[in-house]
């Protein structure tokens, strides 16, 4: 292995059994099969037997952090399971160099009925570290965890949360590895503690090699320099482009435009503008990071009752999570006085500033009086952008829409 390569994955796989007695049975006969020095022939599935992980290669170099990606059932933890020594591969080799530390299933590990402080000394002899070394960075690894006065409580008593800030905090202070396994440790706990746990692996990412797995695509994408797309057991993607890797990810669900709401409304004709081009609403509009973006469509309002209609827009991520939420200047939402019939809406989104990916808009329509939602749709107004800065946009902007009768 080259010195700076702490990560070799060559041709692993490494296949389950969905029957429980075959399994054993299979088990059995595998050990007996060794036992006696006849060894069976691992590239092959018997009945009932499939590969969680079939045929992949990667290498990682120190000072690499890769994301590993995938839809559950990819075979993301067996593979980490594999490289943690937990497991062993039916097939290929791997190699790890240097100290090896996991952040898998934080907490699991801890006896609920010892303290806090008893458990991180338990927790650090399991580690290979003194009692001593423990003793130097006790306060340290008690700050960390933000839970000072819960330390001396039985762990049985701790929320989920907290077991999560306790083993998080004695892994990052007392393991100091040179190979660091994450696996989906920050899926509990507050955005506070998330941020300063990966504040801490963005700190060990120059000394170490790291594999990340996570299904935030806004972790992956803050934090990686490179990402590896899993399907089905099988490698899919290995890319230094998080944008390509995120897109690959993404392409594995099902692309479907949802529309909701009581049908008092319809909105139909999403056109995307820049200042030089537009996009009907089933293309894909190519924005450059910075420029201006402007949203027509035609809002036809049917149900009589509704007086006062309340529009909303958003901008939403390939995870359907909300990046940008607009609203008008001076207040909290787009109103107006309507009765039924067609209206044509403009709404000015202004610069986007939005890290470079793929985004779609959410644009619904209420009654201001009653709060019923006459329609929502998402999934139309698809563009991407385009650039390779990285930086955060707000969760609110004001924008200006405009309301004409036609």
């Amino acid at each position: 292995m080259n010195d700076e390569v702490l990560i070799k994955v060559d041709n692993v796989s490494k296949k389950f059994c969905r029957s429980l007695k075959k399994s054993l049975w299979y088990g059995i006969k595998d050990i007996t099969s060794e036992a006696m020095g006849r060894y069976g022939k691992h590239d092959q599935l018997r009945a009932e037997e499939f590969w969680a992980v079939n045929d992949v290669s990667f290498e990682v170099n120190r000072g690499e952090c890769l994301g590993l990606i995938g839809r559950n059932g990819a075979g993301k933890t067996t593979l980490l399971k594999m490289l943690n020594g937990l497991i062993k591969p039916d097939k290929g080799k791997i190699e790890m160099r240097g100290r090896v530390g996991a952040l898998i299933a934080l907490g699991a590990g801890f006896n609920p009925i010892l303290t806090g402080r008893e458990n991180i000394y338990v927790n650090g002899s399991v580690l290979g570290i003194s009692e001593r070394e423990i003793d130097k960075k006790i306060d340290e690894i008690i700050d960390f965890a933000e839970i000072k006065e819960f330390i001396d409580s039985p762990v049985q008593s701790y929320s989920s949360g907290m077991q999560v800030r306790l083993g998080f905090a004695v892994a990052a202070v007392l393991i100091q590895p040179d190979v660091l396994l994450l696996d989906e440790v920050l899926a509990v706990g507050d955005m506070g503690f998330k941020i300063k746990c990966l504040n801490s692996v963005r700190k060990l990412i120059d000394d170490a090699a790291v594999v990340f797995v996570s299904h935030s695509m806004q972790f992956v994408s803050q934090f990686c320099n490179r990402v590896v797309v899993m399907e089905k057991g099988i490698l899919k993607c290995d890319t230094l482009s998080i944008s390509e890797g995120i897109d690959n990810y993404f392409s594995q669900f099902p692309s479907e435009t949802a529309v909701a709401g009581t049908g008092g409304a319809v909105i139909e004709n999403i056109q995307l503008h820049t200042r030089n081009k537009s996009w009907e609403s089933e293309d894909e509009a190519i924005i450059h990071q910075g420029e201006e973006l402007n949203v027509t469509c035609d809002v036809q309002m049917l149900d009589p009752k509704c007086r006062t209609a309340r529009f909303t827009v958003q901008i939403m991520d390939q995870g359907l999570d909300p990046v940008i939420f607009f609203v008008p200047p001076g207040c909290e939402s787009f109103s107006r006085s309507v009765s039924p019939g067609i209206y044509h809406v403009r709404i000015g989104l202004g610069a986007i500033d939005l890290n470079a990916g793929k985004y779609s808009l959410v644009i619904s329509v209420e009654d201001e009086d009653t709060h019923i939602r006459l329609v929502r749709i998402q999934g139309f107004g698809k563009f991407r952008v385009t650039s390779n800065l990285v930086h955060w946009a707000r969760i609110v902007r004001k924008t200006n829409i405009s309301l004409e009768p036609t």
